[in-house]
């Protein structure tokens, strides 16, 4: 389980880098959309090789066909973090973006694992749970703070 949370952390330590980067991009290519576009164009080519390069095998059409609406929205939403981040970096800077992002997820989290939606197990919010989720919105204000 620590080898997994590190993991996390380490990806973790990508997103304020990777809304700076986009932010840059942004000034580079002159709009956020095309932007957000861009990089979701790299990231899509890299792991098309990726897919490649492991042979991954592709699942037949009618497999495609047959998943729920909701399981397609996962790209979107991404898409959709890129091109606000692009926007809100400059603006909040890296702690105030990421740490307001960190407490969006946190608070969606807490449905979605009392609820256990999306795939998620079943992890019923307690009082610690709430009282973290609390932390995390009061960093946000800490954080903004100048």
């Amino acid at each position: 389980m620590l080898l997994l949370i590190l993991v996390a952390i380490l990806i973790g330590i990508g997103l304020p880098l990777q809304a700076g980067i986009n932010a840059q991009l942004r000034i580079g290519v002159g709009h956020p959309l095309l932007a957000a576009f861009v990089s979701f164009f790299v990231g899509t080519v890299a792991l098309g090789v990726a897919n490649l390069a492991l042979r991954v095998p592709l699942p037949g059409v009618g497999a495609a066909a047959r998943l729920p609406w909701w399981q397609w929205s996962g790209g979107l939403l991404g898409a959709l973090y890129i091109f606000a981040s692009v926007i809100l970096a400059p603006r909040l800077g890296a702690a105030t973006l990421v740490s307001a992002i960190v407490a969006g997820q946190m608070m969606t989290s807490l449905v979605l694992d009392h609820f256990g939606l999306v795939g998620y197990a079943t992890h019923p919010v307690s009082p610690g749970r709430l009282v973290g989720a609390v932390m995390v919105v009061a960093g946000v204000i800490l954080l903004q703070r100048r």
